[in-house]
């Protein structure tokens, strides 16, 4: 995601000057707070959060902590990462539903904070959880809030209870008494609550607020904050939790501001958790809010647990495993790598999941240039094929791959690149089903000397191999070229063109192994 973008770029670039030292003194902390400070105030975090963030951090890197510590630095890291849990809101905070439904839900913000999306993302959310949520518009003020609300109801397949027209008609206060009576009656488990907001905080919009909740005493209260308004995000907050007063917090447009000060300011000035993060304009584009985990994305050290959960709801386990038997038996078709693609896009955005991996900080601009319209290339050719081209390509001659460069509106040195790929992938899947070390073109096996191949790689692309025995030069040369990068996606969409299985025939011939 976008958001903390700077404030993991200045941090990271922080950390990494510590690592080169062997020993920390009191100067070096000093010096690394100092760069902290501006990392969080360029991040629109309130200062009075900053000033005890890096209060306490400077009190910890001078104690004995970081003294016993074998690496100072990364004891420097693990303790900005506690503390950044700890301004986040600590322990993750989940709804509390009542003991005796329906649970009442009432969202509160300004105008333009989110809550009437937020309100059908929580629905839908709620649904997969096997709830029955009710949205209830008592947002009569905006125009057309009401059908927008009914809209976004019917994208998540949720009912709403909208008796009034809303445009300045209809009382907001009864609308929501007689919703919460209504899910009684039809029994629906949860209730949810979108009010008016307002472009500033006023006195009219709190007593609004405050009648509707003493009119339906809500369970759970949930300000919804626009993470992008920065610092007025913590007066907004105290304006709210002193009129209205909220149990939670949920962080909306998440993925548009690369600094994301409101997220490192509301949780700690009012003492609320944060219990929701929302991250883009789909009705699935919502997350709870793991403090943990966000700490962990600001310092670039990944958020795996996250990636594994939407894998798990993505990926059916059944199905999985006849992948891997398909793999081991050696029946992996394009077929099933059509299916595994069309799960991987259930995941959501693949720049989201792949900047949830560790390190991916300081590969930022290769996540910008990737273009997800891979997929969607790769997907049209093989959706051209005939189910018996899918199941075997070697039936892929050149008439049928230029009938099928044309349906798909691909050339045929794309469909070339996509099936020498796919032989590429499924045989090192099939190595990794038997529980083999796969050996990636340019990078050598994995787990293997970091750098080591690739540079070794460099060397003799360079030089060329000045073997006199013409068997051991022509295997050296034919090495110096499979070891070289491709240039294209990782579906084979503008790559470069792979060896051969004549050119390896010919080369195990010259080793005396054919």
């Amino acid at each position: 995601m976008a958001t903390f973008g700077t404030l993991s770029d200045r941090l990271t670039e922080t950390f990494r000057n510590l690592r080169k030292k062997g020993q920390l003194t009191p100067a070096d902390v000093d010096g690394t707070v100092r760069e902290i400070r501006r990392a969080l105030l360029d991040a629109d975090v309130a200062l009075p959060v900053v000033k005890e963030f890096t209060a306490a951090v400077r009190e910890r890197a001078l104690g004995d902590e970081v003294n016993r510590a074998l690496n100072p630095a990364q004891q420097v890291v693990q303790i900005v990462n506690d503390e950044l849990i700890g301004i986040l809101g600590g322990q993750q905070r989940r709804l509390q539903f009542a003991k005796n439904p329906p649970t009442v839900i009432m969202l509160a913000g300004l105008q333009g904070s989110g809550k009437t999306t937020f309100a059908g993302k929580l629905a839908k959310m709620l649904e997969k959880d096997g709830h029955t949520p009710l949205l209830v518009a008592c947002d009569l003020q905006r125009p057309n809030a009401v059908n927008q609300l009914q809209v976004v109801a019917e994208r998540a397949g949720a009912a709403i209870y909208a008796p009034e027209p809303g445009n300045g008609v209809g009382n907001p206060v009864k609308v929501a008494r007689d919703g919460v009576e209504y899910a009684k009656q039809k029994q629906y488990d949860t209730v949810i609550i979108d009010t008016a907001g307002r472009l500033g905080v006023d006195a009219e919009l709190m007593k609004q607020a405050a009648d509707i909740r003493t009119a339906t005493q809500p369970d759970e209260v949930l300000f919804v904050i626009d993470a992008m308004i920065g610092q007025d995000a913590v007066n907004t907050a105290k304006a709210f939790q002193d009129g209205v007063d909220f149990t939670g917090v949920v962080l909306s447009k998440l993925d548009g501001d690369a600094r994301g000060g409101a997220a490192l300011s509301v949780a700690s000035v009012t003492g609320r958790p944060i219990i929701f993060a929302s991250t883009g304009e789909g009705l699935d584009d919502v997350e709870p809010f793991h403090p943990d985990r966000m700490a962990s994305r600001i310092l670039d050290l990944g958020d795996i647990l996250t990636l594994i959960e939407q894998a798990q709801s993505a990926f059916d386990e059944a199905e999985a495993m006849k992948v891997a038997e398909k793999l081991a038996t050696e029946t992996f078709t394009l077929e099933d790598f059509l299916e595994q693609m069309q799960q991987m896009k259930k995941m959501g955005s693949m720049k989201k999941m792949l900047g949830m991996l560790p390190g991916m900080g300081s590969m930022k601009q290769q996540l910008e240039d990737f273009d997800e319209r891979e997929i969607d290339r790769t997907e049209a050719i093989i959706r051209s094929m005939t189910v018996a081209e899918r199941r075997n390509p070697k039936l892929l001659n050149g008439s049928r791959r230029l009938r099928i460069a044309r349906g798909s509106g691909m050339t045929v040195t794309d469909v070339n690149q996509l099936v020498q790929r796919f032989e590429q992938a499924a045989k090192m899947m099939k190595t990794v089903a038997r529980g083999g070390v796969p050996n990636i073109p340019g990078m050598g096996p994995i787990g293997g000397k970091p750098g080591a191949s690739s540079k070794r790689g460099k060397q003799q692309k360079a030089k060329g191999s000045r073997s006199g025995n013409p068997a051991k030069r022509a295997a050296e040369n034919a090495g110096i070229a499979a070891a070289a990068p491709a240039n294209g996606s990782g579906f084979g969409l503008g790559a470069q063109k792979a060896p051969s299985e004549e050119d390896l025939a010919e080369l195990q011939k010259l080793l005396g192994r054919g």
